[in-house]
């Protein structure tokens, strides 16, 4: 099984819905479709140009992430997650909800066949879910997305960090192993040409700072969602040098 594509989903609470869909189309030159769902619970950030592969999740608490994964086939794609030691939390026939091996939820959905990647905007291009894994978890489930998406897994600079990554995908995935914790969270990340500059911008719309990494600074969104501004290209991915 191979994954065409990756969709980044942020998951917030849905009584500040309204606050992160503001934060978020603003910050990544985007506008809001839409809402869609039985409640109206999903959006899309629409670029203004390329395909759409960020969309918003209004539940009913938390602040994270999850993927979509765009498959060719959902039947055979659930099937061989299964194999993999994904269980199945929800099957609706065209799309299913999954858990990782760690009990991680993510989604398989139809392939669209986009390819187009949304312009880097202000600097910055959100082109990255993070996996925050629980260290006895961790090679488990870089075995398990390694598999799953069929993507070519890197080793990162730093021994807690891989990422899998498929040439003009506009999302991957990167997989880091906590110092300590339960693990089974996600974030976005969003690659910098300046993070200082994209950390003052971000603060102008409503976003607080949090803390500061290596290659990178943790924020937390008006709506109380972490995320990572990464010193990264946003062309290429790469970190400096």
């Amino acid at each position: 099984m191979t994954v065409r594509r990756v969709l980044a989903f942020l998951d917030r609470p849905r009584e500040r819905f309204e606050e992160a869909a503001e934060f978020w189309t603003a910050v990544t030159g985007t506008r809001l479709s839409p809402r869609r769902g039985d409640d109206g619970e999903f959006a899309t950030l629409v670029p203004e140009s390329g395909d759409a592969c960020v969309k918003l999740q209004a539940v009913g608490d938390g602040g994270g992430a999850h993927l979509d994964l765009e498959v060719d086939d959902v039947r055979a794609a659930v099937a061989g997650a299964e194999a993999l030691g994904a269980a199945v939390a929800a099957d609706h026939g065209d799309w299913a909800v999954l858990h990782s091996p760690e009990g991680r939820a993510f989604c398989l959905v139809p392939a669209q066949r986009a390819t187009r990647r949304p312009p880097i905007f202000a600097g910055t291009r959100l082109d990255q879910v993070c996996l925050d894994i629980a260290p006895g978890a961790y090679e488990k489930e870089v075995a398990f997305w390694a598999a799953l998406t069929g993507w070519s897994l890197r080793r990162g600079a730093l021994p807690e960090f891989a990422a899998l990554v498929m040439p003009g995908a506009p999302v991957r995935i990167l997989l880091q192993r906590l110092g300590e914790g339960p693990g089974g969270s996600a974030h976005v990340d969003l690659a910098c040409a300046d993070i200082d500059a994209a950390r003052a911008r971000h603060e102008r719309y409503g976003a607080a700072f949090v803390a500061r990494g290596r290659h990178w600074i943790v924020m937390r969104d008006p709506a109380g969602g972490a995320y990572c501004l990464t010193g990264r290209d946003p062309e290429t991915g790469s970190l400096p040098g």
